[in-house]
């Protein structure tokens, strides 16, 4: 047994609470029947936390006899209408333009706008610029929660055989998707209840309004699940970036650190990512011992297009090179699951998982990124085994793992001291198996610094400044200084007003529909609306918020023109203001240095100007301002600006108006004018992503 607490709090995790009862769930199929059975019995409340929430999300494909729907949206209508007083609580984070084509439009809808007033849904903003709410959390009655990698969204559900074809695989449209791993932990007592302290903070901070109060309740254990331990210690592990005053947490980091060094036989990873520097370092380090530890990775091989394999892929590729060259004991092995007849396409591995020896047995939503150790919101659960039958239990689910992806029994692992022999033994090239990678993997990006688009700490002015400016330039005297202090104080003024003032008030979906139909009939409704565009970028005012209300308001047509119009001189005015305020200065009031980012914008300047207007790197107006201070020509900027927004207000714009005839109007000519929206969208980003292939390709 372990010698000494790998578990401390405050140190590398928030809490460590007992679980009377805890499993792991090993893919979709298995974590959404547990919480579906497990919701179907809550008496008091139901907490969703999570990166994606889609009211469409099926959770029982293959059929389901409780009498209640399968999509989770009506799912959820049904059961808090059909208990007295049973409220449930739906919390997603406030995407990107970047993820507009592949989310569901308009959830506040389809959970809140058209269900029973007990379903509450909110998309949380309370996070730092550039980061995202990545947690995975759904708490029942304050007494059971599920922990894990897996959000209720598209693509995620799946059996453990992860066949090629499966017709219960599919998309809310209708169209199949490819295999998708992933795995989630359930826990009752202590720890639960801390999860439902942990949950009804985020939405207490997000909304300004508690959750309501509930009673204590018996947990709602899934009948037919085997609990894995029983009496376990688990950890509470989360990283929260700093913001709003509130000091930076970094138990996820910490914890890999001190698990890493810790470990005496193996560590096993399973992860999407696997880029983060400090993780690699820990391992680099360890290699380089005298008698290290097995480490074993399972990542994922990427097929989902240019962006990714030029950002993650090549930053995975340097981390694994570097790993290799320093692993002189032959201790080191990364590899991804294969499985025959997918041709093109890839088993989606998307687990956050760590064990390490018999010991420690991590589940969560961080990734081995850098986003993940510093800058977005994550949550872990650890489980520190105490007795032998907690080691057991940890080398079994190691095992079934195993074993999973390289379609062979758990048993077969049995006797298997070390899971490298153990893995090498059982690989069966051709079949269903674990293939390693190779030293091919790609080694240049072409697109900006795929550092700079995986951070550790929060983008700000300052870092963005840093990375976009070129060498410092003389500043010009006198005159300019004015300008400056007038512009950067009527900035300021205006975010001042909109962030604390009445303004704030009028900023949201409501206040600006109604202003923008009480301007639509008239002559100067061009003028008004695009004049909003620019006000809006002036005040950093959500620019998704403003393309939302135009589709709205004006249609399809119409929408589509403001929309695109506005943001391109939206855009165009923040950007002449970062031109006015000059280099020099905005370098002398970032203190930034260059690097790689800055010799790229150079050479492509379009395409990395569409990468940092679609990935979630910065604000909208803040990018504007520093791309003006830069190098870039006005030309690049544009032209990047409306590839990047295209794809997202094309889709924002179709969507709204056909989803809104379908839904008011329903006929068969308007479901047949949302399919073709459909199909639209989707060979726009097809013929972009050719496009921008091709440009990359002979860069």
């Amino acid at each position: 047994m372990p010698q000494s607490n790998l578990l401390r709090p405050g140190h590398n995790c928030w809490r460590v609470e007992r679980a009377a009862r805890a499993s792991v769930l090993i893919d979709g199929a298995a974590y959404f029947a547990a919480f579906r059975e497990a919701a179907a019995r809550a008496r008091h409340s139901i907490m969703i936390a999570g990166w994606d929430v889609d009211s469409r999300t099926d959770l029982a494909p293959e059929g389901a006899d409780d009498g209640l729907p399968r999509r989770l949206g009506e799912f959820l209508d049904a059961l808090v209408k059909r208990r007295d007083g049973l409220q449930a609580y739906v919390l997603g984070w406030d995407f990107s333009m970047l993820y507009a084509l592949e989310r569901e439009f308009l959830p506040m809808y389809s959970f809140g706008w058209r269900t029973h007033g007990r379903l509450h849904y909110h998309l949380d903003d309370r996070h730092a610029p550039g980061g995202s709410h990545h947690q995975k959390i759904a708490v029942v009655d304050g007494s059971l929660a599920f922990v894990g990698g897996i959000d209720f969204a598209k693509g995620r559900w799946d059996t453990t055989e992860h066949a090629p074809e499966n017709d219960h695989r599919r998309t809310p449209e209708g169209e199949p998707y490819a295999p998708f791993h992933d795995v989630q932990m359930v826990v009752d007592g202590e720890a639960a209840a801390a999860m439902a302290e942990l949950v009804h903070s985020r939405w207490e901070k997000a909304t300004g309004h508690a959750p309501v109060e509930h009673p204590a309740a018996d947990a709602p254990w899934p009948r037919a699940l085997k609990p894995d331990f029983e009496d376990a210690d688990v950890g509470i592990v989360r990283t929260q970036p700093e913001y709003a005053g509130k000091s930076a947490i970094t138990e996820v980091k910490q914890l890999y650190l001190d698990a890493i060094g810790a470990a005496e036989r193996s560590v096993y990873f399973e992860n999407q990512y696997f880029t983060s520097a400090a993780v690699s370092g820990a391992i680099e380090k360890r290699l380089r011992k005298a008698q290290p530890p097995e480490f074993i990775v399972v990542s994922r091989k990427s097929c989902d297009g240019w962006l990714e394999q030029e950002t993650m892929e090549v930053l995975r590729a340097k981390r694994l090179r570097r790993l290799r060259s320093r692993d002189a004991h032959q201790r080191f092995r990364a590899y991804y699951p294969d499985v025959p007849g997918l041709g093109e396409e890839c088993v989606k591995l998307h687990s956050k998982l760590m064990i390490v020896d018999e010991r420690l047995l991590r589940v969560g939503s961080a990734n081995l990124n850098n986003r993940s150790m510093g800058l977005d919101s994550e949550c872990d659960l650890a489980i520190e085994a105490r007795t032998p039958e907690h080691q057991r239990a940890i080398a079994a689910v190691r095992a079934r793992l195993l074993a999973e992806h390289l379609g062979v029994q758990p048993t077969d692992l049995d006797g298997q001291d070390s899971p490298i022999e153990a893995i090498d033994a059982l690989r069966r090239p051709g079949e269903r198996t674990l293939e390693p990678f190779g030293d091919d993997e790609p080694a240049e990006a072409m697109v900006p610094d795929p550092e700079v688009l995986d951070p550790e700490k929060p983008i700000d002015a300052d870092r963005l400044a840093g990375e976009l400016l070129p060498e410092e330039e003389h500043p010009r005297a006198g005159r300019r200084i004015g300008i400056i202090t007038a512009v950067l104080l009527a900035a300021g003024g205006l975010a001042a007003v909109w962030r604390w003032g009445p303004l704030g008030e009028l900023v949201d979906f409501d206040a600006l529909a109604a202003w923008a139909r009480g301007v639509k009939d008239s002559a100067l409704a061009p003028a008004a609306v695009l004049a909003a565009f620019v006000f809006g970028s002036l005040i950093a005012a959500p620019i998704t918020l403003l393309i939302l209300v135009t589709a709205f308001v004006f249609g399809t047509v119409e929408g589509f023109v403001y929309a695109f119009a506005g943001s391109i001189l939206g855009a165009s005015a923040t950007f002449w203001i970062g031109r006015l305020l000059g280099r020099g200065t905005v370098r002398r009031l970032a203190g930034g240095r260059l690097n790689k980012l800055s010799r790229m914008l150079a050479r492509r300047g379009v395409l990395a100007v569409v990468a940092v207007r679609v990935l979630p790197v910065a604000p909208f107006t803040l990018v504007n301002m520093v791309a003006g201070a830069s190098h870039l020509r006005v030309r690049d900027f544009l032209l990047g600006t409306a590839l990047g927004m295209l794809p997202g207000i094309t889709a924002v714009v179709l969507f709204s108006d056909r989803l809104a005839a379908t839904v008011f109007e329903p006929s068969a000519e308007n479901f047949a004018w949302f399919a073709l929206a459909l199909a639209l969208i989707a060979a726009a980003g097809f013929g972009l992503y050719r496009w921008l292939s091709k440009r990359t390709a002979t860069a």
